[in-house]
């Protein structure tokens, strides 16, 4: 694309946007909260329901695929999706609906970032997960309509890890997504450093309970608390800032268990029941070590992988330290070789397709003997099923864009 289109499209997206900023109150309840070292970030795209719950002690919104969808589905943009045609009308229609997708992100990220004041995490469409190029110019993209309040958010692949870093290089704040270990986060405050990592917690609690692998209590909770141990640790070795979030809490318990975490993101449902609900009397809990509630069942499926970091993940951190990669398939190969294989196994399209159709939280028994055999991981299978489950709701979105336009 010519330098003078993006700008053109640059000057569409801001001149789109015309927010009042939202009249902001303290609360002494957050505020408890944040006094533990917590970092509060509301999870909704919804603008009237982040109005209702947005506080003073409450630094940025995150936005993704699944959340912008809703927005658009709504039909709030229709209009505005008939005009930004006229800026990508030569174009082959593919290229048109992405384009037109950046754009209606970058607007709606935008209008967030003028009413509530704080950061906005926005996401990269699904088309760029494996592309490191695509990371790279999108990233850049978005970073420069906002410069002082986006935040990019690159999905975990092993393309995703390298893209993230380029643009760390280049002074982009990376809200890194879809782990759910501490081997993950290790990984990824060494290679891509970014200003901010994730556990999306709630899913190894559900990937557990609705397998019949346990309960699910305490498990996501174990892993946020290990991470969150590597990440500082990582800091203090390689002097790295990358912080923790705890992802999507899915109970307002979850809001006192795992206090002290450097970031929560936080549906709404969470925040008004614990508002209700909780004392406020918060205390951090980042030395607790959770037990998590397993039965024979998840024996021998190597779950404790969530957790633990066992010395070849160490080695394969070192030396990547050293040289980094040039392109996914080569950290793929590196990994491989210290015998990290697990990390980013080889799928098949129709593995692939199976986890797309099984939704959110993948099906055990398909996986099983892979899972046991260390030929797969737990922690990859869900950042693999999360992945499609965003590709899903793109996919909705973009459906809804060719509609209109073609």
């Amino acid at each position: 694309m010519e330098k003078e289109l993006r700008a053109t499209i640059k000057q569409f997206i801001l001149a789109s946007v015309y927010e009042t900023p939202v009249a902001v109150k303290q609360d002494t309840f957050w505020q408890s909260l944040r006094n533990t070292g917590t970092e509060l970030w509301l999870d909704t795209g919804d603008m009237e329901e982040a109005a209702r719950n947005w506080s003073a002690e409450m630094t940025a919104l995150t936005t993704n695929n699944t959340l912008l969808n809703a927005e658009i589905q709504k039909g709030i943009y229709d209009g505005l999706i008939n005009r930004a045609r006229e800026l990508v009308k030569d174009f082959p229609l593919s290229d048109q609906v992405v384009e037109i997708a950046f754009i209606l992100n970058g607007i709606h990220g935008l209008r967030l970032a003028q009413r509530f004041g704080g950061f906005v995490s926005v996401e990269l469409h699904t088309d760029t997960a494996h592309d490191l190029e695509a990371i790279y110019k999108y990233g850049m993209r978005y970073a420069d309509i906002c410069p002082e309040q986006f935040i990019i958010k690159v999905p975990f692949t092993a393309t995703g890890l390298l893209g993230a870093r380029r643009l760390h290089e280049k002074g982009v704040r990376i809200n890194f997504t879809l782990e759910f270990s501490a081997r993950q986060n290790l990984l990824v405050t060494a290679i891509a450093q970014p200003d901010y990592t994730n556990v999306f917690l709630g899913r190894i609690g559900a990937y557990i309970r609705d397998n019949k692998l346990g309960s699910g209590e305490g498990a996501g909770e174990r892993s946020v608390m290990a991470s969150q141990q590597w990440v500082r640790k990582m800091a203090v070795q390689y002097g790295t800032k990358t912080r923790l979030i705890a992802a999507s809490l899915r109970n307002a318990r979850q809001l006192e268990s795992l206090a002290g975490t450097d970031v929560f993101t936080m549906p709404v449902k969470v925040v008004e029941t614990g508002r209700a609900t909780l004392s406020g009397n918060f205390k951090s809990m980042v030395q607790e070590k959770y037990a998590a509630d397993l039965n024979e069942r998840a024996m021998g499926c190597h779950l404790e992988k969530l957790w633990e970091v066992d010395e070849k993940e160490l080695m394969l951190v070192r030396d990547l330290a050293d040289e980094m990669p040039c392109c996914g398939s080569a950290l793929t190969e590196i990994a491989t070789k210290a015998g990290c294989g697990d990390l980013f196994p080889s799928m098949s399209p129709e593995d692939l397709a199976i986890i797309a159709a099984d939704g959110k939280i993948p099906v055990h028994e398909r996986w099983e003997n892979r899972l046991r055999s260390g030929e797969l991981a737990v922690d990859t299978l869900l950042s693999l099923a999360g992945l499609a489950s965003f590709t899903h709701d793109q996919s909705q979105l973009d459906q809804r864009i060719a509609s209109i336009i073609s």
